[in-house]
């Protein structure tokens, strides 16, 4: 095991795997990854799909099954992407049973066309719930207006939700208040609280990304570029240290609740100039996860720099950073916004790119 990682896992956070194949599975790649690289759950989105299913053949026979069968698009796609799901969450479950339910947990996310309709998504969530029929399992919900009435209604039948696509640190507290909502509505109904697992995935690194285009724009704020990604999330962890210190999630937890623990998504640092490991490093705090594309797990492993927290101790930088760029005449709620409806559309481009693919190689 690499030490770095040890240390990384020692300081409470959870190490997830952002990416699931047929041939990492098939490979015994995830297995090597949990004993070698302490990866404890695993990440998937339409992207990472569309990108697995155009390599390789190891989609090949099912792919060949299933239109023997005769069936549409929509329920190949399904049956491709729930069945990787469920090999990965067998991999895992000893993770699970070790960890009591916290890690060992596969996601997989609604149809994202879905994101701008409640009924629908919370819909589509049971379905895969249903489907694959694991107790590891996250379904990913993105956080949409919409997506929060889904998130609570999934969350009060006891579906563990991953909530996905978190930008802001107001969506990010409406999302908090979703889920405790959801908790509360579980708890009416005798549900037993302790078995409902959710985390909520902040992006990181595509802040950054806005944010560096619209200083370039502005001009002579270099100083600021590759800050806003680290400081965004740190405000996120002091929300959400808030809400826990809160009576109303103290009342839920004397009930047997589990926290919603905040995942640093988009992890990959985009820009060559900056350390690949600074969304590693930089946000380090106990009860986190933070899901990484396998190239930035194995720079982590390799030359990370793990030295405590890393989180708290720097609040008051963070919020200095985001005034600055405010006054540097960054919009911040635009920067959010474009971030959402952006984060949607790619969703949405990679999951007509997956129906596309699997239309074209559904040959008996």
């Amino acid at each position: 095991m690499s030490e770095i990682l040890n240390k990384l896992s020692g300081q409470g956070v959870s190490i997830w795997l952002d990416d699931i194949s047929r041939e990492r599975l098939r490979t015994g790649n995830l297995d090597d990854l949990i004993r070698d690289k302490n990866v404890v759950g695993v990440t998937s989105n339409p992207t990472i799909f569309a990108g697995a299913l155009s390599k390789g053949d190891a989609y090949d026979t099912q792919m060949h099954d299933l239109a023997v069968r005769g069936v549409d698009v929509g329920e190949a796609v399904r049956a491709i992407t729930t069945y990787d799901i469920r090999w990965a969450a067998d991999v895992l479950r000893p993770v699970y049973d070790a960890t009591s339910g916290v890690d060992g947990r596969v996601s997989i996310e609604v149809d994202p066309r879905l994101a701008r309709d409640a009924d629908k998504t919370i819909a589509e969530a049971r379905a895969l719930w249903w489907l694959v029929d694991r107790p590891n399992l996250f379904i990913k919900i993105p956080a949409t207006v919409e997506g929060l009435t889904a998130i609570t209604q999934a969350i009060g039948e006891g579906i563990s939700v991953n909530v996905t696509l978190i930008f802001s640190l107001a969506r990010y507290r409406a999302v908090m208040d979703a889920w405790l909502a959801g908790l509360e509505a579980a708890q009416a109904k005798g549900l037993n609280l302790a078995t409902i697992e959710s985390v909520a995935s902040f992006f990181v690194s595509r802040v950054d990304s806005e944010i560096d285009k619209r200083l370039d724009k502005i001009g002579g704020k270099d100083a600021l570029k590759g800050k806003a990604g680290v400081a965004n999330a740190r405000l996120a962890y002091a929300a959400y240290e808030e809400v826990m210190n809160s009576e109303r999630w103290q009342r839920l937890r004397a009930a047997g609740a589990r926290t919603q623990r905040p995942l640093w998504a988009s992890t990959g640092v985009k820009n060559p100039d900056y350390r690949d490991t600074m969304y590693v490093d930089d946000l380090v705090a106990p009860g986190t996860v933070n899901t990484m594309p396998e190239k930035t797990l194995d720079a982590a492993a390799d030359h990370g720099n793990v030295t405590g927290d890393t989180v708290r101790p720097f609040y008051e930088q963070a919020w200095n950073t985001m005034a600055e760029l405010k006054e540097a005449g960054v919009d911040y709620d635009d920067v959010v916004r474009v971030l959402e409806d952006e984060g949607v559309q790619k969703f949405e481009a990679s999951w007509n790119e997956l129906l596309d693919s699997v239309s074209k190689n559904l040959v008996p």
